[in-house]
């Protein structure tokens, strides 16, 4: 019987692999450890195989494909709904073989080894800062406690750290307690060196990579941004649409609707809550300069601030602009920026309704 489709349960020893033919119809279920999956499918033909998107799953989708199979990486809440009975290694990779045959299956982009080399990157100057502001938070707790209360700022809160270390005598501290926010005070410059490291690695694959560089050329797209999306989603193939690719990263608004009734909430807040946070952050920056400036991008985002709010004027921008940075990967294209607008000021003069529609 020829196999067609292998679903596999990837795990960290042993997975479990179900095969089905042509039809549909069992070829195997089997169990293999880590070290024999490669020589397994070494003998099988080409085919079809699913995996969820997991821990070391682009790993072994790459391993996979250099065998000659076509690998297909999906959410585990997309496969969920295909599992019959309780959930075990044998009925996980069942629901996989059969999930992965859906032709309105979504599927996550593979990922190659340079792409996880820079979210490594993101990944450890994220935690650096999670970890910097947790020991400036600390020092906050523990100043409280003295009666000294820190501007907010990790900028003005270590000026403060370092005013009070340079003369303790003012505020009368005892030794025990200067030596300690000594050390606190080594390990915060610590973490800034180590944050400003990676933020030089950052800029330089960022110079190294054209479509890096033409993402840069949007407003509220520096390279910290083009470098995380370029890592996340290559050339963006794997969306149909910018839509596609504002939903996968949770821009777009849930719709709880039915029948004629049809309502619009907050943003769904789905995939890379890194990436989202990055593009909005981004989308501030922008608009905070477009109030001194005249292109119709700028004033429609102004149009949208002074209707919804500067928070929702924020993501719509940000939604914009993982619209255009679609475009520019899948396209090749350079970002063109928008026109001067000539409009009078009373065209600026917009409903409530117009800027829902």
């Amino acid at each position: 019987m020829k196999v067609a489709t292998i679903g596999i349960d990837l795990a960290k020893d042993v997975f479990g692999l179900h095969g089905v033919d042509g039809k549909g119809r069992v070829a195997f279920k089997k169990r293999l450890v880590r070290s024999r999956l490669l020589e397994f499918m070494s003998q099988l033909p080409p085919c079809l195989v699913g995996l969820e998107a997991c821990s070391s799953a682009h790993y072994w989708a790459r391993k996979l494909e250099r065998l000659g199979h076509r690998v297909r990486l999906m959410s585990p809440r997309f496969v969920k709904p295909y599992r019959k009975s309780d959930k075990n290694d044998a009925n996980d990779a069942e629901a996989i073989c059969e999930a992965v045959t859906r032709a309105s299956m979504r599927f996550v982009p593979i990922k190659s080894e340079a792409q996880h080399e820079v979210q490594a990157l993101h990944r450890v100057r994220e935690q650096l800062l999670k970890s910097r502001t947790a020991l400036v938070n600390q020092v906050r707790g523990l100043l409280a406690e003295h009666g000294i209360v820190a501007p907010l700022g990790i900028a003005r809160a270590r000026r403060l750290l370092l005013e009070i270390l340079a003369d303790p005598e003012r505020h009368g501290l005892s030794g025990l307690f200067r030596e300690t926010l000594q050390e606190m005070a080594e390990r915060l410059r610590f973490f800034d060196e180590r944050v400003g490291a990676y933020d030089d690695r950052i800029e330089r694959r960022f110079k190294e990579d054209e479509r890096c560089r033409r993402l840069a050329k949007i407003e509220g797209v520096g390279p910290l941004v083009a470098t995380a999306v370029v890592a996340a989603v290559g050339n963006a193939s794997e969306f149909k649409s910018g839509r596609e690719l504002s939903a996968w990263l949770g821009l777009v608004p849930r719709q709880p609707s039915s029948g004629n009734r049809s309502q619009l909430l907050g943003i769904s807040k789905r995939g890379d809550r890194y990436l989202r946070t990055i593009l909005i952050h981004g989308a501030r920056a922008a608009l905070r300069r477009a109030d001194h400036k005249s292109d119709q991008r700028s004033r429609w985002a102004m149009r949208i601030k002074q209707a919804r709010g500067y928070n929702k004027a924020a993501v719509a921008l940000a939604n914009k602009n993982a619209r255009i940075i679609w475009a520019l990967l899948t396209r090749g294209e350079n970002y063109r920026p928008p026109a001067i607008s000539v409009a009078s000021p009373t065209a600026d003069r917009i409903s409530l309704t117009q800027v829902q529609a």
